[in-house]
């Protein structure tokens, strides 16, 4: 009943935001404006408790969903021609990889730091807060046998740990912080400065530390087979996205237009450009394009997913709960539609769900997921077609 109750909440928050969609349409971008801002949330072993956001463009309509979520069995995989479908883009690749549990790394988002090098083999993408307004990624590939370098490579984060499982990754990073330590029994890790994962790393002489921690294909297998980790999927796992069948295209109805969606990050400033001839949501930030070493970084899938967010205690240390139910949207093909989202416990795979309480398929492609602190949902912008 608790968890229902949540979840009632965000599916409030979600008709909000359909409202505020409509005013949108007309001004041909979009603006939020929330006033109440996220309380400092405690250092704690479990999962802090969401805070309310107190939303004041509308109210919220009287009537709300009496029904869970409906649950979608995953489409079945099937192998054609040595090939099958990726848990990570729905894509048909060969099934050495699509049956390897994938790399989970970080990935420094310092100016210095770029370019970043594999970002652009990763089929999904989280960006969130690390301290104060600086971001981290973490880029799941299955792809990256032929990679000698990727990175650079930073430390571990508490919330990327729950990320990494939702994936049943292999967690690589270059240290973690005193707040995550903890956390990391949850899942395979290779740790850079701890145990025998140092393997897996290497120093390069073309950056300054801490740049310059750098990991590649030879070095994660030899630090696997140290750590006696098994590639194999669990046999409990059955993917984390639902994705369109092959040959098909998800278009969003009764959308918004959504050509240049900003994350409204204060530190590197990125956006999305939409792009109508290949259909892709190209990245920039820093003032000009994002590059990885393999060209300008380009995705099919966007999702923002709006959490609670405070610090650790005194210090600047992000404190992100991404475990009680909020809202979000979802992005593709110059469309974008509001979503509310839950977890499948703490350790269970995050659900994204459409105003019709069903969960969303995903457009075959590369995902990014933008991690915002509710307390900045002020800051996202979606804007329609010049």
């Amino acid at each position: 009943m608790k968890m229902k109750k949540r979840y009632q909440q965000a599916y409030r928050m979600i008709l909000v935001l359909t409202v505020m969609a409509a005013a949108v349409i007309l001004a041909g971008c979009r603006s939020h404006k929330a006033e109440e801002a996220i309380a400092t949330l405690p250092e704690t072993s479990a999962p802090p408790e969401a805070t309310k956001v107190q939303l004041t463009t509308a109210a919220p309509p009287e009537t709300e969903p009496e029904t869970e979520p409906e649950e979608t069995e995953p489409e079945e995989r099937i192998e054609v021609d040595g090939k099958i479908k990726s848990y990570l883009t729905g894509e048909m690749i060969d099934v050495a990889k699509a049956n390897r549990r994938p790399l989970a790394i970080m990935m420094s988002n310092d100016k210095e730091a770029m370019p970043n090098y594999g970002i652009n083999r990763a089929g999904v993408v989280y960006e969130a807060p690390v301290e104060g307004s600086m971001n981290r990624y973490m880029a799941i590939i299955e792809d990256y046998d032929d990679l000698e370098r990727i990175g650079s490579v930073r430390s571990c984060r508490t919330y990327y740990v729950y990320f990494a499982k939702e994936f049943d990754a292999i967690y690589a990073h270059f240290g973690q912080s005193t707040f995550a330590k903890p956390y990391l029994k949850y899942v395979d890790n290779i740790n850079g400065i701890e145990g025998k994962g140092g393997s897996a790393f290497f120093r390069s002489k073309d950056r300054k530390s801490p740049h310059n921690a750098y990991a590649s294909f030879d070095g994660i297998q030899k630090a696997i087979q140290a750590l006696g980790y098994s590639q194999e999927y669990s046999d409990s796992y059955q993917g984390h996205y639902q994705f369109a069948r092959n040959g098909e295209q998800i278009e969003l109805e009764n959308s918004l237009d959504a050509y240049t969606v900003y994350p409204g990050y204060a530190y590197n400033k990125p956006y999305f450009q939409y792009n109508e001839e290949d259909g892709l949501y190209y990245r920039y930030q820093y003032g000009g394009p994002h590059n990885g070493d393999e060209g300008q970084i380009a995705v099919k899938n966007i999702i923002f997913q709006y959490c609670p967010a405070g610090y650790y205690a005194t210090t600047q240390y992000r404190n992100i709960d991404v475990h009680n139910p909020s809202y979000g949207y979802y992005i593709t093909n110059g469309r974008a539609i509001p979503l509310s989202w839950k977890k499948d416990g703490d350790l269970g795979v995050t659900h994204y769900y459409n105003m019709e309480n069903e969960e969303i398929t995903l457009n075959q492609g590369k995902t990014w997921v933008c991690i915002i602190p509710t307390a900045d949902f002020s800051k996202t912008e979606i804007h329609g077609k010049q």
